[in-house]
């Protein structure tokens, strides 16, 4: 390989010859070799686009500010529209373990947007200097959260979160009028609709996504401006208000720049608070998953409820058999969401005085979570939950037997001769019309209008 020579003020670097990335990538490239991932992480590149994004608007901001002439402006801005566009992810090779201030990252950006302005422009121009111009690492990472995280949000999470709802929501409608047997402790209960189950996945989506847009807002104020402590040294004072202002001009994103640097530097609060909510969409996801794989187990010894699409062989050993494939993947994902958030939490209380230092794992960690779920719900949506089908029959069957039932008769015979009429049942095996017509003398009629399951879907006396 051949290389050539660089410099910063440590010394001398060696760094190959077709890399754009300049001295101090190159010590960080050396520094930390711990986990292989880098920022062009496999869960999406919204990180460097946000960088690129940041440049951009940086150098337009200084030019509109008087501070950087137009001829290097130009070359700058049209360098981060390479980087943004992710015509250079192969020029970010850095762990996402290294510096907490990630300024190992924000130099690799410098380095890269200004060799590649250098040749646009044919002057010199300078990664310090010219392209992080009123900027620090200090802002630029935490405003690359911000960004990463609200482009993954709105162009990735939200859609999913919202096909999902309507699916599920679809599903419902294409049900209602199915009774079922209710559970509780995973042991028979009242009867309901199986729309009136759906409804609840529903109504427990559309919570997690207010919280999720809440959140949204909240990161939506950039740190950029505040420079190395949130004082804005070597910054314009109208530089953050100006460059909120361009950011959101490039992205169409309603960013605003913070109303307090000393805060949005030297905490992650609204990274946090975001990261939470993701991890409570888990969870729901999580519980829909488990409630698909209870309904669909059997398909002669479980509940036998519903059939899942069957999309692959489920075992290496046991021909036929079929497993439900798609919840077990979203709940796996939602673990390691979980997992994520964790990180996150414990990443946020590393705000020491001015500075939070595990940005780059806040970072990594946030947008994983945010892709894993986008990814997740389009699978449960199309899977399972839009394909899945009601074995009538066997609801029919299970639900005809439930002795649970007679808490229906509690009005007309009292709590202790319903137990004895559900226990009696049960243990026949006979259905709890019948037992109870032998037990109380009631009408058959009369049983059936009082134990009819669709009736006791609809609550009241």
């Amino acid at each position: 390989m051949k290389y050539r020579i660089e410099k910063d003020t440590m010394g001398e670097v060696m760094v190959p010859h077709d890399a754009l990335w300049g001295a101090q990538t190159q010590r960080a490239l050396e520094n930390f070799r711990i986990s292989g991932i880098k920022f062009a992480f496999p869960f999406g590149r919204s990180f460097i686009e946000a960088l690129g994004i940041i440049k951009y608007a940086a150098a337009t901001s200084n030019q509109r500010l008087k501070l950087l002439d137009a001829r290097k402006a130009k070359a700058i801005k049209l360098a981060s529209k390479e980087v943004l566009a992710g015509n250079h992810d192969n020029q970010f090779p850095l762990d996402i373990f290294q510096t907490g201030s990630g300024t190992s990252t924000n130099m690799n950006a410098n380095e890269v947007i200004a060799n590649l302005a250098t040749k646009k422009a044919r002057i010199k121009i300078n990664a310090n200097d010219h392209v992080n111009m009123s900027q620090s690492s200090n802002d630029v990472i935490p405003t690359a959260i911000c960004i990463s995280a609200l482009l993954d949000t709105y162009r990735l999470l939200l859609p999913s979160l919202s096909n999902l709802i309507k699916v599920i929501d679809k599903k419902a409608l294409s049900l209602k009028g199915q009774v079922k047997t209710g559970r509780t402790h995973l042991m028979d209960a009242m009867p309901i609709d199986f729309s009136q189950e759906l409804s609840g996945w529903s109504a427990q989506l559309r919570a997690v996504e207010k919280s999720i847009i809440s959140a949204s807002k909240e990161i939506s104020y950039l740190p950029q401006g505040g420079t190395a402590i949130g004082t804005g040294v070597n910054a314009h004072k109208n530089f953050g208000k100006t460059f909120a202002s361009e950011v959101s001009k490039l992205t169409k994103l309603n960013v605003k720049t913070s109303t307090n640097y000393f805060k949005s530097l030297s905490a992650q609060d609204s990274a946090a608070q975001l990261s939470s909510s993701v991890k409570n969409l888990s969870l729901v996801l999580t519980k829909i998953s488990n409630d698909l794989r209870w309904m669909n187990s059997g398909p002669l010894t479980g509940l036998g409820e519903i059939e899942l699409e069957a999309l692959q062989p489920g075992s290496s050993i046991m021909p036929g058999k079929v497993n439900p494939v798609i919840p077990e993947a979203v709940a796996m994902a939602c673990a390691d969401v979980i997992g994520n958030d964790v990180t996150v939490s414990i990443a946020s209380q590393s705000g020491n005085f001015q500075l939070n230092v595990m940005l780059p794992v806040i970072a990594y960690n946030l947008l994983k979570s945010i892709t894993l779920m986008s990814n997740s719900m389009p699978l449960l949506a199309n899977k399972a939950i839009k394909t899945f089908k009601v074995n009538k029959k066997n609801i029919a069957e299970s639900l005809g037997m439930n002795p649970i039932l007679v808490t229906a008769l509690n009005r007309e015979i009292g709590y202790e001769k319903a137990a004895h009429v559900a226990k009696k049942a049960y243990k026949e095996k006979r259905s709890i019309i019948n037992v109870a017509h032998e037990e109380t003398g009631l009408p058959v009629a009369k049983l059936k209008a009082l134990l009819n399951p669709a009736k006791l879907t609809k609550g009241g006396l």
